[in-house]
């Protein structure tokens, strides 16, 4: 029998310990979807982290090569499931500007009230699945309600609870229902009323503070050398809205607050995906009241049968939810585009937790990850 003594002693030999490799993913409950991180753990560290994406690549982009036009919007609302009417926004938006296409100021600004409600819808589901996520099981059940009351009325307009199809070339499906803005009125006013529940219960809570602050700090040159757009950029102090910087729909006509933080951990985000839902139900205010002074007129343009765009490019971006989201189109005068090249949000966004996840203890990815504020589908396209 041979005894041995290992590690005692200034002239003993350490051990050789290797890093452990984890993978989180891709069904965790925590990764919002099949996401997958390949983490190196030092110990509970993290010392390196890469996301692996692509689980639900459905090949967008070649799809919208064989589709025409109206098909399109079908396929794009679906990428990020939360944004439907703000996905179908960027690619009518480039066919107008390659038709030369002025739509009516009615569907202008309904278009501009849809996006706001969907905005509103999107950043509720965020506000409550976060706090779920680190064992605050009551928020989910303050935000899921009001979300009900926007999903009724976008469901009345529209035909769908989700994917809304209700943008067309040239403007919108149909004209709005009878009585459809007093509704929209009254929603918005009970929703603005219930946003002080979710903030009281979760924004200064001890425990949501002791996970969130100080944590997942993402700097301002973080933010520029990856493309991070959006919520998330903005909690960092990058200064910029589309709605605001480079107008479209409705939005020069509408004050726009861009709601930023400086501190860039996860309880900044969090509290800017808060503010900016009441900046929304403000500007769904706004709205209603112009379209309540509009006089009576189309929502659309006809459009002929086959629906041929003039051969060009273009590049049409708006400020969704989740970021930056644009639609790079290429035409060479068919039904169908040559080339439609999505950038989403949730893609550029997702890649900087690379920068953020190392140093961090692995019971900080779930705050960090839930703070980054992604749609899985939007990632993959």
């Amino acid at each position: 029998m041979t005894e041995r003594v290992v590690g005692i002693g200034a002239g003993a030999k350490e051990l050789a310990t290797e890093d452990m490799i984890l993978n989180i993913g891709p069904q965790h409950p925590s990764t919002h979807g099949v996401l997958r991180l390949r983490l190196t753990l030092d110990g509970e560290r993290i010392a390196t982290a890469e996301p692996i994406v692509g689980y639900m690549h459905r090949g967008a982009e070649k799809l919208f090569e064989v589709r025409d036009y109206r098909q399109i919007i079908m396929l794009a609302n679906r990428h990020d499931w939360l944004s439907a009417f703000a996905n179908e926004l960027g690619v009518v938006l480039a066919a107008e500007r390659m038709l030369g296409m002025e739509p009516p100021v009615r569907a202008v600004w309904a278009r501009t009230l849809l996006a706001e409600l969907n905005r509103v819808l999107n950043h509720l589901m965020f506000l409550g699945s976060y706090p779920l996520e680190m064992g605050a099981m009551t928020p989910i059940f303050y935000a899921f309600d009001e979300r009900e009351r926007i999903q009724a009325i976008m469901e009345e307009i529209s035909g769908g609870r989700m994917h809304y199809m209700f943008n067309r070339v040239g403007g919108l499906k149909e004209d709005l229902p009878y009585g459809w803005l007093d509704r929209v009125s009254q929603t918005v006013a009970e929703v603005r009323a219930k946003i002080p529940d979710i903030e009281n219960l979760i924004l200064d809570n001890e425990i949501f503070l002791a996970r969130t602050r100080g944590v997942g700090v993402l700097t301002r040159e973080q933010i520029m050398q990856y493309g991070v757009s959006g919520p998330i950029a903005r909690a960092s102090g990058v200064d910029v809205d589309l709605r605001r910087d480079q107008p479209y729909l409705a939005y020069p006509e509408l004050p726009v607050r861009v709601v930023t933080r400086t501190a860039g951990d996860c309880h900044a985000r969090f509290e800017v995906l808060l503010e900016q839902v009441k900046v929304s139900l403000d500007l769904a205010d706004a709205c209603v009241d112009r379209l309540r002074s509009l006089p009576r007129g189309p929502i659309n343009q006809r459009l002929p049968k086959v629906l041929k765009v003039p051969e060009g490019h273009t590049y049409a971006w708006t400020e969704n939810p989740l970021g930056i989201n644009g639609y790079y189109l290429v035409s060479k005068g068919d039904k169908t585009p040559w080339r439609l090249k999505l950038r989403s949000a949730s893609y550029g966004n997702i890649q900087v937790l690379r920068e953020m996840l190392p140093g961090h203890l692995v019971s900080d990815m779930v705050a960090i990850l839930g703070s980054m504020f992604f749609v899985v589908g939007d990632i993959d396209k």
